[in-house]
């Protein structure tokens, strides 16, 4: 009898077509995260979970899903997953790391040229009719190319960010818990503490994973360091900035702008963010290209069956469970 897989929101036809081949599958057919009672009533009977960041998967849940043997997360990160949970009931977590690499640091840039050059209010202003030339100096904005780049967090996706930085002629600083001498030579980037980096910056992207210690990495402490011709872009996890600093930032001109794909508590956005215009915001998009979604729900999708058939998983996050 084939293994009987629930995946959690509508995937690409590739992903569906291949799960479909191997198990039994059955899909969440509305475009929306299943409250914490649907989710349970649709895992009681489930062998493999696919899901998705906004799905929490804590041990409640786990408990209320015995047959469950592989949780399979269409992300690079898991922490809307109690890892500790399914590892105490020997379930195989598994997640896509980088397939997103590259889609993932060029919307890092896209964020970074919209905020500096004003993007969003330019469409919104030529949309009202107020194209004059009025609008040439209503709307100066700041140049990117020559500036100071600073890259928090220097792993896969901070590496491509840094390589695209050298298009723009930039000085790239860089801060990461492991300094890493081979980058330094292949990318020419510049180690230096955080602090350092904060107050010399033109730019700020970060990249760093969510950890307890990296929780308001960025807070009002750290944006009062900045420069106030400075920006602050966050493509990474919501809580690594504490919000309500970040609006107070904006509203009172410690820092020039923000760029921001996450959010604290998403799909909540803190409502002061909503009031500034020196924000440009984004719903969490930014792996959402076709091709990289395809390949993530792909690749979360074989995870999952690898596991239901017996073997090892490309990409385990808790492969002790695989030896026991």
């Amino acid at each position: 009898m084939p293994a009987t897989v629930f995946i959690s929101r509508q995937l690409p036809q590739q992903a569906l077509d291949l799960a479909r081949g191997r198990a039994t599958v059955r899909v969440n057919p509305e475009d929306r995260p299943l409250e914490k009672a649907e989710l349970a009533a649709r895992l009681r009977e489930a062998d493999g979970l696919v899901c998705l960041l906004t799905d929490t998967i804590d041990g409640e849940l786990l408990a209320l899903a015995p047959r469950l043997r592989v949780i399979a997360n269409v992300a690079v990160g898991y922490n809307n997953i109690d890892v500790v949970a399914a590892t105490q009931r020997k379930v195989v977590v598994t997640n896509t790391p980088g397939v997103l690499t590259e889609t993932t640091a060029d919307f890092t840039w896209t964020l970074l040229l919209a905020t500096a050059r004003r993007v969003v209010e330019a469409d919104g202003y030529t949309r009202a009719g107020k194209f004059t030339e009025w609008g040439l100096m209503l709307l100066l904005g700041n140049d990117v190319h020559g500036k100071v780049l600073g890259i928090l967090g220097l792993g896969r996706i901070g590496k491509a960010v840094a390589r695209r930085a050298r298009g723009f002629s930039m000085r790239v600083l860089y801060h990461d818990a492991v300094r890493d001498l081979a980058a330094e030579r292949e990318l020419g980037v510049v180690y230096q503490d955080r602090d350092a980096i904060l107050r010399e910056a033109d730019f700020i992207t970060l990249h760093v994973p969510l950890l307890p210690e990296t929780r308001h990495y960025i807070g009002e402490a750290e944006l009062r360091q900045m420069k106030p011709t400075a920006y602050l872009i966050n493509a990474a996890r919501g809580p690594v900035v504490h919000e309500a600093a970040l609006v107070r930032a904006l509203k009172e001109g410690w820092i020039a702008g923000a760029g921001l794909d996450v959010y604290e508590e998403e799909p909540r956005v803190h409502p002061g963010l909503l009031e500034c215009a020196n924000a440009v915001l984004a719903p969490h998009i930014a792996s959402a290209s076709r091709e990289t979604r395809t390949k993530m729900a792909t690749m979360a999708v074989e995870n999952c069956l690898a596991v239901l058939e017996g073997k090892r998983p490309p990409n385990p996050v808790n492969p002790e469970v695989l030896g026991s």
